[in-house]
């Protein structure tokens, strides 16, 4: 009897066990599929919505609006400049560090398109500069622009020397563990096949294309084929508009995004004029949820 009672205790034991794994075999399975698949993150840059905040003022309203992470654009309120001392870098850092909002990085007007070789030398400088500062304050890359093509210059000399300035600023800026993010801007530059073009002669890996949303995305071929021309070559950082005001496909291009399993950020470069500026950024996060909930689903 006693073998009896032990074999089936033993029996109940190991049929518990074996329903207690797959209870919990399954209860992962739920769990994971209840994880959030989105990668895709919403912040802010102080182009007309934050140029006139002060930084706490900024970290703040990006913290209260669920913006965690900024890009700091250059001339604007929050003073953070290349002219700040070694303690007033530590002290941007050490802000951001303990709030909830990361810097992102920091966005110039730095450009490579002049024919002057004085005037290219100062703004592949001051990107210098900028990679220094980026790096003091704890953000991870400079945002630059190419900036245009010249009527009176043929284009493939403007395109390469874009290309080697870039590389010349990207190797700089991997000895102090930062990203070039090349904006698609500017008259000529902004179209895509032009960018192409650019970064045919870019081969320092942490030089990387910042979409930026424009309506020559749309150009033939169309959005769709501009964006797999150049979407090997995209970094973290894509700027956009308004998602709800415009003819701008952003559905489209969060789809896009969501197919290549993109992991970086989408930037707010809001132009519109709001009487209440973090409640117009809550609309806009709310809006960013929607559709990459829709992409992803």
């Amino acid at each position: 009897m006693f073998d009896n009672k032990n074999n089936l205790s033993r029996r109940d034991f190991l049929i518990k066990s074996s329903s207690t794994s797959l209870s919990l075999i399954a209860l992962g399975s739920i769990i994971n599929c209840a994880k959030p698949v989105q990668k895709i993150k919403m912040g802010l840059v102080t182009y007309q919505w934050g140029k006139d905040w002060d930084l706490p003022t900024l970290i703040k309203n990006c913290g209260t609006a669920g913006y965690f992470g900024v890009e700091l654009r250059t001339q604007h309120a929050h003073g953070v400049e290349p002219s700040l001392n070694a303690q007033q870098r530590k002290d941007v850092k050490q802000r951001f560090a303990d709030s909830p909002v990361e810097c992102i990085g920091y966005g110039s007007n730095q450009e490579f398109h002049s024919p002057d070789p004085e005037v290219l030398r100062k703004n592949i400088e001051g990107t210098f500069a900028l990679i220094k500062l980026s790096h003091d304050i704890g953000a991870s890359g400079v945002k630059v622009k190419p900036n245009r093509l010249l009527d009176d210059v043929p284009h493939e000399k403007t395109i390469e020397q874009i290309g080697r300035s870039l590389n010349e600023v990207g190797k700089f800026a991997a000895d102090y563990g930062q990203k070039i993010r090349v904006e698609v801007h500017g008259h000529g530059t902004q179209k895509l096949p032009v960018m192409k073009a650019i970064f045919d002669h870019v081969t320092e890996p942490n030089v990387r294309i910042c979409w930026n949303s424009n309506d020559e995305d749309l150009l033939p071929p169309g959005l769709e084929a501009n964006f797999n021309m150049v979407k090997d070559r995209f970094g973290d950082t894509v700027h956009v508009r308004e998602l709800n005001i415009g003819e701008y496909p952003y559905q489209k291009l969060f789809d896009l995004f969501a197919g290549m399993n993109y992991k970086g950020w989408i930037l707010l470069e809001a132009r519109t004029k709001p009487a209440d500026r973090v409640a117009a950024m809550k609309e806009q996060l709310a809006v960013f949820n929607e559709m990459t909930a829709k992409a992803r689903g």
